[in-house]
This record gives structure tokens, C-alpha cells and sequence, in this order.
């Protein structure tokens, strides 16, 4: 089987066995292993019906390769997807304070997963990534993410611009993050229904997505010699900013 259909770790799997059950399919733990965390992930698996296994540590390191499993996996049969069509549903339930994140083509599982952890984190309403140039949720990112990708809504959508434009007319102020922009992110208001855009690792915001960004802020750096933060520390800066000025 492709690496794509299991999640591995504790963190990961026991997210899956809470959040997503429908789509587990086994559990397999390690034989032997004495960590009760992966005694509570069993239990809880059974309790909801999905077959659990006890293997050989070799069995497990078969089917995930490199990931490090802690001692259990789980095979999905799919994945939880949502739909472009659910964004307003989510935004609509969010009652005027709807927080999204929208991530313009990052590439690396390892960035996308930390994201998503840092969103799942400050309760935000939904991640919006591109369908394409984009990396998909898959084993490394829910690994990396500690279970947040079954935790909040990811939706892949087919044009981000056009997304960013259906989520203006939600009465969603969309914030492009961008190093050269002249206004401070600490001067926005994000109390509202608010879309933080972030760039990929390379090239940032493409033109397209600045132009349909209703403002460009960036975070301001005063330490020397560094350009700009890794996309997956700008996204944990810029949402929680949102959280502290929504705690008052």
C-alpha cells in the first residue's frame, strides 16, 4: 500500500480515531509497547468499531517507511475532504467571526502540517489551500500537524483567487502577509470575519492572490539580516495575534 493511506504517531492517530473514524480503517499497534497512550488509542478505536491489530515493530516500520510511528498507525481508506461549497457554511456558522487561513501554494508537508497545527490551535474556521502547486494533506503533513488535520476543516479548492473573491462577498477583509508591505500587521483590527493569505516558501504571494488581498501587512522584524519568517512561524504570528485581540 502507498504511504499516502496510513497516518502514524500518537498525536496523529488518535485524532483520526476521535475526529474522522468513518474513515479508519485498522489500527496497528505495536506488540509489546508499554505506553498508555497507545493502551487509550486502542481502546478507544475498538469502542468505535475499527479493527486493531498487535504487530511487530518490523510489520509497522513496512508499511510507513521513514515516518517515526511512536508505535502505531492507522490505514485510512480516504481522507476527510471538504468541499469549496462547505467554505460558506463554515463561515456563516462562524457568526461575524469567522478566522481563515489561505496558504498560496506552500510545498513542503512538513510547513503545511505546522500550519495546520497553529490554526487548529487558535480555533480558526477553515484552511484554504490550492487544489494544485500546493502540497496535499497527506501521512507527512498529518504527522507533522499532531492530529490537527482531522481536527479542522481543510479545504482544497480549485482557483484561490476566485475562492478569495466568494469569501469577500461573505463579508470576509482577506490580509495578505508580504515583507514589503508599508502597513504593520499589529494595526489591523482582526476581530472580525478576517482571511490571513500567506505565500509558499519560495516566491510568496503570487500577483494574482496580492491583487485580490484587500490589504498587504507585514510583520514587523526588527532584528538585522533576516528577510522574512518561515511561512509556518508568520502563520503562528499572524493567528495568534488574532486570538489575543479577540481575547480583549
Amino acid at each position: 500500500m502507498s504511504q499516502k493511506q496510513w497516518i502514524a504517531g500518537i498525536n496523529a492517530v488518535a485524532a483520526a480515531v476521535e475526529h474522522d473514524a468513518d474513515n479508519v480503517r485498522e489500527v496497528l499497534i505495536e506488540a509489546g509497547a508499554k505506553n498508555p497512550r497507545l493502551a487509550e488509542i486502542e481502546s478507544s478505536a475498538r469502542r468505535v468499531g475499527i479493527d486493531v491489530r498487535r504487530v511487530a515493530t518490523q510489520a509497522i516500520d513496512g508499511v510507513v517507511g521513514n515516518l517515526r510511528h511512536q508505535g502505531v498507525v492507522a490505514r485510512y481508506a480516504a481522507a476527510r475532504t471538504w468541499s469549496e461549497n462547505e467554505l460558506k457554511e463554515l463561515v456563516d456558522a462562524a457568526a461575524g467571526r469567522a478566522l481563515v487561513l489561505l496558504l498560496d501554494g506552500v510545498q513542503d508537508p512538513h510547513n503545511l502540517g505546522a500550519c495546520l497545527r497553529s490554526a487548529a490551535a487558535a480555533g480558526a474556521t477553515a484552511v484554504v489551500i490550492p487544489k494544485d502547486k500546493s502540497v496535499q494533506v497527506n501521512a507527512t503533513v498529518r504527522k507533522t500537524s499532531a492530529g490537527a488535520a482531522d481536527s479542522i476543516p481543510v479545504v482544497p479548492v480549485t482557483n484561490l483567487a476566485r475562492t478569495m473573491r466568494d469569501l469577500q462577498q461573505m463579508g470576509v477583509w482577506l490580509y495578505g502577509l508580504a515583507g514589503e508591505a508599508e502597513s504593520p500587521l499589529y494595526a489591523l483590527d482582526l476581530r472580525g470575519n478576517v482571511g490571513l493569505v500567506l505565500g509558499g516558501e519560495g516566491d510568496g504571494l503570487r500577483r494574482l492572490t496580492r491583487e485580490n488581498c484587500d490589504q498587504l501587512v507585514r510583520i514587523p522584524m526588527p532584528g538585522e539580516g533576516v528577510e522574512s519568517l518561515n511561512v509556518s512561524v508568520a502563520a503562528g504570528v499572524t493567528l495568534f495575534e488574532a486570538v489575543r485581540q479577540r481575547q480583549g
